[in-house]
């Protein structure tokens, strides 16, 4: 489990993060919501260890973060950042078997390359697994680097802004493979979202950001009603049921 503690992240005099605390339970898909620089982005960064806060501490199994070797941290907890951008010629194979390198130190073993073709076939990458990453579609190039995540394969998955750039087709399918992540293989996903109907259909339990403070916290039937949403991105709007999904009218 990890647990964030009175995390806070202060950027030339201005508060980033306030007095953040929660708990993301195991096997779960837990988002993180709320208006443009509410800290969201700075909050995962710091779960992962990429940014260093300037208060409080992260815990991983009742460890601190901290106290982790960067090897072992990589093995636990993997991150995909918002912006992925690879200088160098790459096949989608050779991109994903990047992702044993906290395993392997670069040097694939067998287990290794099993893990990798494992992960190919996972995200349905084997007709496109010698192509190089710079010829696929935003939505393709996107799937290999969730590919290279899951031939890591930590328990913990903390993806910032998965669906950036990816048409309504690719989001939806990019959210069912994250979904089948944590259903199927029992990991622990953390995402970063703008559109709360996204989180609200595939997530668990969801975390609303705003001035850099826990505005909301809880199940998605605790977070996605009128007077929260309202309150957290200023906005008026209407919350409708789906097949029993709870969807977010706001234009």
């Amino acid at each position: 489990m990890i647990e964030v503690r009175d995390i806070s992240k202060i950027y030339s005099s201005v508060t980033v993060l306030d007095g953040v605390s929660f708990r993301i339970a195991d096997r779960s898909i837990t988002s993180f919501v709320g208006p443009n620089g509410a800290g969201k982005t700075t909050l995962l960064g710091i779960i992962s260890r990429l940014i260093k806060p300037d208060g409080g501490e992260v815990l991983l199994d009742e460890k601190s973060i901290s106290e982790y070797g960067g090897s072992d941290l990589a093995k636990r907890i993997s991150i995909l950042k918002q912006s992925n951008f690879v200088n160098m010629r790459l096949t989608v194979r050779e991109l994903i078997g990047f992702g044993r390198f906290p395993h392997s130190g670069g040097r694939l073993t067998g287990e290794d390359k099993d893990m990798v073709e494992r992960a190919v076939e996972y995200l349905d990458l084997a007709e496109m697994a010698e192509k190089d990453i710079n010829e696929l579609s935003g939505g393709q190039r996107q799937r290999a680097f969730i590919g290279m995540i899951v031939a890591q394969d930590t328990d913990h998955i903390l993806l910032d802004e998965p669906l950036n750039s990816l048409d309504m087709r690719h989001s939806v399918e990019m959210m069912r493979i994250l979904r089948r992540l944590t259903d199927e293989l029992k990991k622990t996903v953390v995402l970063v979202l703008h559109d709360i109907n996204f989180a609200a259909r595939y997530s668990d339990r969801m975390v609303a950001l705003k001035n850099g403070k826990v505005a909301a916290l809880g199940s998605v039937d605790e977070v996605v009603r009128e007077d929260v949403l309202a309150s957290v991105f200023d906005v008026p709007l209407e919350i409708r049921e789906i097949d029993g999904k709870k969807i977010c009218i706001y234009y």
